[in-house]
């Protein structure tokens, strides 16, 4: 699976910590809020929370909340399970056929890591796995090539639409 989406980039964690505690340092030095707003580019909004924050606990409070958005589902050792799980292949989790499903999946990562997913939402783990997107070919096991090569050189061609005398240009 080609990433055909393209995830935004991790934010600076550090960059941005860096820079409340730039504001903190002109706070020491008497600048005012639209003063830190206008030297470190950012809103009047957010340089008044960090001042905010800044005379309630000095530069610790300004050191950030750590981590953004949820936290994953699976620890990295669980995910080891899963990973190692999926290369058993589908047949060794009792399914009948050699191909992975998204509900099969989910399936295994629930009875591996005691983890429940949304079948519609393994996709976003099979990246982490090393897995990408393949489609089969749906193609019928009876079919042959050399009978489909024979129909499309020979029947196609007699079948295909002609232009035909009501075609623009012509006149009736």
């Amino acid at each position: 699976m080609s990433t055909a989406k393209s995830f935004r980039p991790r934010r600076d964690f550090a960059g941005l910590k860096q820079r409340r505690l730039r504001a903190a340092q002109m706070f020491q030095t008497g600048k005012t809020q639209a003063e830190v707003a206008h030297a470190l580019g950012v809103s009047r909004q957010s340089a008044s929370r960090w001042a905010e924050q800044f005379l309630a606990g000095g530069a610790a409070r300004l050191h950030g909340a750590g981590r953004a958005g949820r936290r994953p589902k699976l620890a990295a050792a669980q995910l080891a399970a899963v990973a190692t799980a999926l290369r058993q292949g589908p047949q060794a989790h009792g399914f009948a056929t050699n191909l992975w499903t998204l509900p099969r999946v989910a399936l295994v990562v629930a009875r591996v890591a005691g983890t429940t997913y949304h079948p519609g939402h393994v996709w976003r783990l099979m990246p982490q796995l090393g897995w990408s997107l393949q489609r089969p070919a749906r193609q019928a096991k009876e079919r042959n090539p050399v009978v489909v090569r024979q129909w499309v050189d020979e029947r196609w061609p007699g079948l295909k639409k002609k232009p035909g005398a009501s075609a623009a240009g012509s006149s009736s």
